[in-house]
C-alpha cells in the first residue's frame, strides 16, 4: 500500500467516525428536547436549530467519506 493510499484510508476512517459522532449528537439533542426548547425566547425552536446543525455536519462528513473512497478506488485502479 502506497503512502497516498494509507493517507486516504486514514482520512476515510476519520470522516466516517465524524459522521457517526454527528449522528449520535443529533439523536441525543433530539431526545433531550423539552417543551421549553421548542419555545425559545425569540419564538425559535432552539433544539431544531441544533439538530439541523448536526444534520449538516453529518452530511458534510458523509460527503467527505464518499469523496475519499472514490479517490482511493481511483488510485488503486490506476496502480
Amino acid at each position: 500500500m502506497t503512502l497516498m493510499q494509507t493517507f486516504l484510508t486514514v482520512l476515510l476512517i476519520l470522516a466516517a467516525i465524524g459522521a457517526v459522532v454527528a449522528l449520535i449528537r443529533g439523536i441525543t439533542i433530539f431526545l433531550r428536547t423539552t417543551a421549553a426548547d421548542l419555545k425559545g425566547p425569540d419564538g425559535m425552536n432552539m433544539s431544531g436549530v441544533r439538530q439541523n446543525k448536526m444534520m449538516r455536519m453529518r452530511i458534510l462528513f458523509q460527503a467527505l467519506a464518499v469523496i475519499f473512497a472514490v479517490l482511493l478506488l481511483l488510485l488503486k485502479r490506476s496502480s
